[in-house]
């Protein structure tokens, strides 16, 4: 395959708004031993996007300093000691950075194949969320069949994965989400328990639904002031995990009831993981995850796609919260 040696791709001029986000031309990036190169179809917008985009988040090093942790496409070169995949191979891939682009370098290791029976667009929205939701859903939390799991942000891309996720492990779920369209969007997705955060108390819900035993899970990319009630609706051995802080990190907290009630609270971030724990998650992933994909257990809810030229336009929409499921930017 003969490649072009320029591309277009969308950078961050400065940390700022959504305008920062600028059009350019860069270089075709060439795939380091143990890489691919990635002719990209879809790429997927996500939170840290947005967070990198207002200088809060910035890149690890060696990864690109372009946005995009996630993208659908196909093989187009190999580096060097890479086997089990081909030019022309159709895949999805976990980046650590560069996905605005018409080519990026991922870790072979980051690379997965495109589930059966899904398109480049459902396919691109797999690989951040179902990785988040797996590593501190299963993993970190360890939630299990029988037990009870809350997500807050329950139509959020993270949210109907998990919601999904979840279900398919035979827990039964809550989640929050904002007005009655984005509650019965979570009821659709299989909750047990659909709560509207602007008319109800999560934690009455809960505790009424439970008898007032709690959760086992509580999967909170909120924060601030979420944390202290989400320890109030924690179950005896609860797990609390943190993947994000919209309402801030910093909160004060009781200690008691984590320790009259003996939780666990915990958090991860992926972007900084090592290549060698990313491609252990993304075998898993594979082993585990990809089987309820195909068999359509669980599936990618697309909001909305934009062109990557168009990029600002999709940041926007992310920031206004109105969105049900993933933003997607299709080139």
């Amino acid at each position: 395959m003969t490649l072009p040696t320029t591309m277009r791709a969308v950078e961050i001029t400065q940390p700022g708004g959504p305008e920062v986000l600028v059009p350019t031309t860069r270089p075709v990036p060439q795939p380091a031993a143990g890489e691919v190169l990635i002719k990209v179809e879809v790429a997927g917008v996500n939170r840290p996007d947005v967070v990198q985009r207002q200088g809060l988040y910035p890149p690890p090093p060696g990864a690109s300093d372009l946005p995009g942790l996630e993208v659908s496409g196909t093989i187009a070169a190999l580096g060097d000691g890479v086997t089990g995949w081909q030019v022309g191979d159709r895949v999805c891939a976990l980046l650590g950075g560069g996905g605005y682009a018409d080519y990026a370098t991922a870790p072979a290791g980051q690379v997965l194949p495109v589930p059966d029976g899904l398109d480049m667009v459902q396919a691109a929205a797999l690989p951040e969320t179902v990785f988040t939701v797996w590593t501190n859903v299963v993993e970190r939390a360890g939630l299990s069949a029988g037990e009870s799991f809350l997500v807050h942000g329950g139509t959020s891309g993270i949210g109907t994965i998990a919601i999904q996720l979840a279900k398919a492990l035979g827990a039964t779920v809550f989640a929050t989400a904002g007005g009655a369209d984005k509650v019965e969007a979570c009821r659709s997705l299989g909750a047990d328990h659909a709560i509207d955060y602007k008319t109800q108390d999560f934690v009455s819900v809960v505790k009424e639904a439970t008898g007032g035993k709690g959760v086992n899970v509580v999967l909170d990319m909120v924060g601030g002031d979420y944390l202290p009630r989400n320890i109030d609706c924690l179950a005896l051995e609860g797990r609390h995990v943190s993947i994000a802080f919209l309402r801030g990190p910093k909160v004060e907290v009781n200690l008691a009831p984590i320790m009259m009630k003996r939780l666990t609270l915990t958090g991860s971030t992926l972007r900084a993981r090592t290549t060698a724990q990313k491609a252990a998650l993304a075998a898993t992933v594979r082993e585990k995850v990809w089987p309820l994909v195909t068999g359509g257990q669980v599936r990618p809810v697309i909001a909305k796609t934009f062109p990557l030229d168009a990029a600002a336009d999709a940041h926007r929409l992310m920031e206004s919260s109105t969105h049900i499921g993933k933003i997607m930017l299709v080139l």
